[in-house]
């Protein structure tokens, strides 16, 4: 039984790569505290237990899928890497690229003090800085450095050896150096200085909210008694008696009619106010001073929550509270902010600055969120349909960029396939963010290019280099985790110092830049944990994106520093 399986698999090779697949994310899948392998590294060590009985996968599969994984890299962080670039993230940019370095640099010491070869260094930094994607673009330069296809073949064998080493200190060390030692090493509380950093902004925390019996935003109905303050008032000076709050007067009913309040109507005794505004506003502020109604014709709105998908250049960069005084924002409320691949929520303080490629919930009247959306951009709609004929143009585009060799003093020098298809998806994605007519690829879409294309490679790699990884796990031996180690901590403890005193970003978001820099979501998690806020969030979507880039394209540079 077992020998016609193992013919099955040799026959078909496919399915031991759903197999591997299967088993990866299954494994994958526990975690404890937020830490676990993750389906990259199960699956791999799935492909390389099934790949002991010597399966063989040939043709383009494995390129395919790569391309497609590093194009959806690119497109999903390409607004925040331009704008980190462009504009004012640029510091965090400048940031994540001396961390890189220092990433780069910590990989390069261990290989050389250590003595591996040029597989061995790539997979032991591609481990220790859980960037996977970087062996891909590692592959493609030992295969461009003309050795005997013996040689190659070795190298490249033990590549998957020092990346599963090397990872699972990666993953766990990352996470524990930054949020748990770094605080400690640069005397940080994180909890107040999160506090601190709210309170400077303006920001509250609230409870509650989508999903729970509590609502932040409300529509109430209030009666104007006679002789009161608002008598006389036109509905924008009425709504200015409350300075502090937001609130808004939406309909108004004057006998039996109903009527929309606009800016300039005119108050008068007994008229029943449907008013608009956050519910602690409403209650503590109106309630006590104002007869409520319970005026169901009156309150009977469309009203709604959109997500808006931001591109307006006017509002690109501007403050929620510059915003908020906007004609078209009355009446409007905001309930969440998503940022970046990996939909960072932000948090809502009146100094936090709006981007394109941002993702708002709105709430309110229908006919105001509609205004509003116009204004901002466009209704992020629900679909499953991917335009399938930008991301096959456009991958293919960037790879035959790619694909050019420039001879430069002999020397031949090239993007390769990979690097242009990451080019390509930054530069589309990017365009998109201003240009929403064309490319849209729906999130879920996104992901399964992301995660399947990868993990697709990642079993074929370790598919292939299955018979070899025990030989050349007993050769390398515990001191490749060691030095593992020395190449995950020291880049994370020279960033925190930098961040600190060299680019003195507030305490509140220094880590959650660190996190991004080094593309780690685990430690992110555990970051806001200890903060207890979602703060450290700010720094870490501009940062990822750039380091997100360069720690991928770092694979084939240290292949060409080492060779």
């Amino acid at each position: 039984m077992f020998e016609w399986f193992a013919n099955t698999l040799r026959q078909y090779p496919e399915i031991a790569i759903f197999i591997s697949l299967a088993f990866g994310y299954y494994f994958g899948s526990f975690t404890y505290k937020g830490l676990g392998l993750g389906a990259v590294t199960a699956t791999l060590i799935a492909a390389v237990i099934i790949g002991q009985i010597g399966i063989e996968v040939t043709g383009p599969l494995k390129p395919f899928f790569f391309l497609m994984f590093l194009f959806a890299i690119g497109y999903a962080v390409g607004p925040q890497f331009v704008r980190g670039i462009a504009k004012d993230g640029l510091p965090q940019a400048l940031f994540a690229v001396v961390v890189c370095l220092f990433c780069l640099l910590g990989a390069y010491l261990a290989a050389v003090f250590a003595g591996y070869d040029i597989g061995s260094a790539a997979g032991l930094y591609a481990g220790s800085q859980t960037i996977s994607a970087s062996m891909g673009l590692a592959t493609d330069a030992i295969n461009r450095l003309g050795l005997p296809p013996e040689e190659t073949r070795q190298l490249l064998d033990a590549m998957p050896v020092a990346y599963a080493v090397t990872y699972i200190f990666g993953t766990i060390g990352s996470a524990i150096v930054i949020a748990l030692v770094g605080p400690a090493l640069l005397r940080i509380d994180l909890e107040a200085a999160c506090k601190r950093y709210e309170e400077k902004h303006g920001g509250t925390k609230l409870a509650g909210g989508q999903g729970t019996a509590w609502h932040q935003f409300e529509m109430r109905a209030y009666r104007v008694r006679n002789g009161g303050k608002a008598v006389g008032m036109t509905v924008v000076e009425a709504e200015g008696m409350l300075p502090g709050s937001r609130v808004f007067v939406q309909r108004i009913r004057r006998g039996s009619e109903i009527m929309d309040a606009l800016s300039d109507t005119i108050i008068q005794e007994g008229d029943v106010l449907a008013v608009v505004g956050r519910r602690d506003a409403l209650v503590d502020l109106i309630g006590p001073v104002a007869e409520e109604v319970d005026d169901r014709e009156l309150l009977a709105v469309p009203a709604g929550g959109v997500d808006v998908y931001v591109t307006s250049k006017a509002a690109d960069g501007r403050t929620l509270v510059e915003l908020a005084q906007s004609p078209w924002a009355r009446g409007v409320f905001l309930r969440k902010i998503t940022r970046g691949a990996t939909a960072t929520d932000i948090p809502i303080l009146p100094e936090t600055k709006i981007h394109r490629g941002d993702i708002l919930t709105l709430v309110g009247r229908t006919q105001d969120i509609n205004e509003a959306t116009s204004k901002l951009g466009y209704p992020d709609k629900v679909t499953d349909v991917a335009d399938v004929m930008f991301i096959g143009a456009a991958i293919a585009i960037g790879a035959l960029v790619g694909a050019i060799v420039y001879n430069v003093g002999g020397v031949p020098l090239t993007l390769s396939t990979s690097g242009g298809a990451l080019i390509s998806g930054l530069f589309f994605g990017w365009l998109r963010s201003v240009r929403p007519l064309f490319g849209r690829i729906p999130s879920p879409t996104v992901w399964f290019m992301n995660s399947v294309g990868l993990n697709v490679f990642i079993a074929i790699v370790g598919l292939s280099s299955g018979p070899k990884f025990i030989a050349g796990l007993q050769a390398l031996g515990f001191g490749l985790f060691l030095w593992g180690i020395f190449a995950t901590t020291l880049p994370l403890v020279l960033a925190m110092y930098v961040g600190k005193y060299l680019f003195r970003f507030d305490d509140a978001i220094l880590l959650g830049a660190v996190s991004g820099a080094r593309t780690t979501t685990a430690s992110l998690g555990m970051v806001n944990d200890r903060a207890k806020s979602q703060i450290p969030g700010l720094g870490y979507t501009v940062t990822y994106a750039v380091g997100n880039t360069l720690l991928t394209i770092w694979g084939m540079v240290l292949v060409i520093l080492l060779s």
